[in-house]
């Protein structure tokens, strides 16, 4: 097990509330730091860079002197025109965790490490988990099958067991995760932390619309559909969404072309992608209310030291 001194001694759980596009907001963010927890947010949540800096500005100032430190999801992809903007503002305001995703890259590790930051990377395959390795990250996010958002397929057990066969760093597991036992699960696998972002949805904090809450609320891991028609990269969303848009689900293997210049034009004209297709892992199915991030956070707790009871129990029970 592994965590950097940032992380060791300040989180309630060994979790991170994960960036989600459109969903995650200051509110939610500062929400999970204040219960203990690391919240995080995707840098294009914002339209354009001095919003994004008004947001961190304005998260800085709602956390507590005991808060856990917070984190941005930066999209490191050739088809995102703020990349160095966002970076640059990152290490301005010296922002305690980055989330790079779809592009490992040494400058921008080494731009974050400047100032004492850490930065992780989401990766779906052990030929990911490499190059991010070698590009000198801090910690992988091992995104597995099942997980919301740009999720892979590799199954938790052999994606967890060979990136731990090169790399003895930090390491999170997504996909699936809503209890305290998952949590507990995940590190029993050779995760430090968990990574958790369909569950985030439903509170009362996140930036999601009550029609996208409530159609988590009523769905199930079969209405999941994993494809890379909707934004150009593998992602998972929830059926119902996905018909409600136009979209012909026997076409949805065609793949989309990737811009993330895409996502930054005014709302009225963005693309259907994230806006009124609805992403969701495959854990949906154990989700049925809506509560505030304290009241969640402070359940997952009561689960996983239940977890950690029950464990013990079993160790008395099974040795020969």
């Amino acid at each position: 097990m592994s965590l950097p001194a940032l992380l060791e001694q300040r989180l309630r759980l060994p979790l991170i509330a994960a960036p989600m596009f459109l969903v995650s907001n200051p509110a939610l963010v500062g929400a999970c730091c204040n219960a203990g927890i690391v919240g995080s947010f995707p840098a294009l949540n914002q339209r354009d860079s001095q919003g994004f800096r008004a947001w961190l500005d304005e998260i800085q100032a709602s956390l507590s002197a005991d808060a856990a430190p917070y984190a941005v999801n930066l999209i490191v992809h050739h088809s995102n025109p703020r990349l160095q903007a966002d970076l640059a503002i990152c290490v301005e305001r010296r922002v305690p965790i980055v989330i790079t995703s779809l592009g490992a890259v040494k400058e921008v590790v080494d731009a974050v490490h400047g100032y004492g930051g850490l930065v992780f990377h989401d990766v779906t395959t052990r030929r990911h988990a490499e190059k991010a390795a070698e590009a000198g990250v801090d910690g992988l996010i091992a995104v597995a099958a099942g997980a919301g958002g740009h999720a892979g397929t590799w199954s938790p057990f052999a994606l967890l067991a060979e990136i731990r066969q090169f790399f003895d760093k930090t390491l999170l597991l997504s996909g699936c995760l809503n209890h305290g036992h998952e949590l507990l699960a995940a590190q029993l696998l050779g995760a430090d932390l968990g990574y958790m972002g369909t569950r985030f949805i439903a509170s009362q904090e996140s930036n999601a619309s009550d029609d996208y809450k409530r159609m988590i609320l009523g769905a199930h891991a079969a209405d999941i559909v994993h494809t890379p028609a909707v934004s150009g990269v593998p992602a998972s969303f929830m059926r119902q969404s996905l018909e409600q848009a136009g979209y012909d689900l026997k076409q949805l293997q065609n793949k989309a072309d990737i811009n993330y210049g895409e996502k930054l034009k005014p709302v009225d004209d963005e693309a259907k992608a994230w806006k009124t297709v609805w992403s969701a892992g495959q854990g949906v199915g154990g989700i049925d209310d809506l509560p505030a991030v304290g009241e969640l956070v402070a359940r997952l707790d009561g689960e996983y030291r239940a977890a950690l009871q029950q464990a013990g129990r079993l160790g008395q029970r099974w040795p020969r």
